[in-house]
C-alpha cells in the first residue's frame, strides 16, 4: 500500500467513497469514473473506509455541492478557470469540462507524484501544479491573476481546511480576499469548532495520523480577514443522511450559529463592480 504523510493520507477516504459509495447511497451518487482504479492502484480495497457510512455519505453529498457550485460558475464564465486547492486524487474535470473551461489541480509534491503516475491531465486546458497552501506565496506559485479586473476564478478547497491551524485558514482566506479578481468564488468544507483536537473520535480519520485543528465558531470569522469577502451560501452536508442528522443538524445550527459540517461559499466583490 502506498504510504503518505498525515494529511495527504486522508485522500483515501473520499477516494473510497466515490469509488463505492454510489451503490450505498444512490440518491447522492456522483458517477466517478476514475476513483475505483485509483484506489486499487494505491493497494487499497476500500473496505476499512466503507465501514464509516456517514463519511461515505458526506463525501458524496459534498462532492455534489462542489460540482453544482463549479458548474454554476462556469455557466456564467464558460471559459473560466477552476483551481482545486489540495486536490488529492479527485478528478472534478471529468464533470466540469465544457470544452472551454480550464482546470488546475494542485497539491503537495508527494500527492502530485501519484497524480502524474496514474492520472494524466485531460488535455491542454488541464494542468497540475505543486502547492503548499501554508506558504505565503502560494497564490503567485499557482500563477493566478491578482488584478481586480482580471477574469474571475473558482477555487475549490475540499477536505483540507479542518487540518489547518486557525491562523493558516485565515491566511488562505485573506489571500483569496485580497488577491482574487472581483466575482471570484471560493468553496470549501469545514467541520465546526467542536471537532478541534478530536480526530480520534472520527471513525475514518482516526485511522490516519491527521488531526482536526480548526472549525468556524461563527460565520463572521469567515469574512473578517478582508473587506472584499462576502459569504454567498452555507450548505449543511449531513442533513440528508437521515435521523438523527436531519433533526440534530438544524438544531445545532440554531443554537451555535454554524452547522456541524458544511460547504461554505465565499465571493470577492468590489464597489466599482457592484
Amino acid at each position: 500500500m502506498v504510504e503518505l504523510s498525515a494529511v495527504p493520507s486522508t485522500l483515501r477516504i473520499p477516494l473510497a467513497a466515490r469509488a463505492f459509495g454510489d451503490a450505498l447511497f444512490p440518491h447522492v451518487a456522483v458517477g466517478d469514473a476514475y476513483a475505483a482504479d485509483l484506489l486499487a492502484a494505491m493497494g487499497d480495497d476500500g473496505r476499512q473506509w466503507l465501514k464509516d457510512r456517514a463519511s461515505v455519505f458526506g463525501v458524496l453529498a459534498r462532492t455534489r455541492v462542489f460540482r453544482e457550485q463549479a458548474l454554476r460558475f462556469l455557466q456564467a464564465h464558460p471559459a473560466g478557470h477552476v483551481v482545486n486547492l489540495g486536490c488529492g486524487l479527485s478528478h472534478y474535470f471529468q464533470w466540469l469540462d465544457n470544452g472551454r473551461a480550464r482546470m488546475t489541480d494542485a497539491d503537495l509534491p508527494e500527492v502530485l507524484a501519484l497524480r502524474r503516475q496514474w492520472l494524466a491531465p485531460a488535455g491542454d486546458r488541464h494542468r497540475f501544479s505543486t502547492l503548499d497552501l501554508t506558504a505565503d506565496d502560494w497564490w503567485d506559485a499557482l500563477d493566478l491573476p491578482a488584478s481586480p479586473d482580471a477574469e474571475p476564478l473558482f477555487l475549490l478547497w475540499e477536505g483540507v481546511s479542518m487540518y489547518f491551524e486557525p491562523e493558516q485558514v485565515q491566511a488562505v482566506l485573506r489571500s483569496f480576499g485580497e488577491r482574487a479578481p472581483a466575482g471570484s468564488v471560493l468553496a470549501f468544507d469545514a467541520l465546526c469548532w467542536l471537532a478541534e483536537g478530536r480526530a480520534r473520535l472520527h471513525p475514518s480519520v482516526r485511522l490516519t495520523a491527521a488531526e482536526f485543528r480548526w472549525g468556524p465558531r461563527n460565520l463572521a470569522e469567515l469574512t473578517r480577514s478582508s473587506d472584499r469577502l462576502a459569504l454567498l451560501s452555507v450548505r449543511s452536508v449531513m442533513d440528508g443522511y437521515g435521523f438523527p442528522y436531519a433533526f440534530a443538524g438544524p438544531a445545532f445550527q440554531a443554537v451555535w450559529g454554524v452547522p456541524i459540517y458544511a460547504v461554505y461559499v465565499l465571493g470577492t466583490q468590489d464597489e466599482a463592480r457592484a
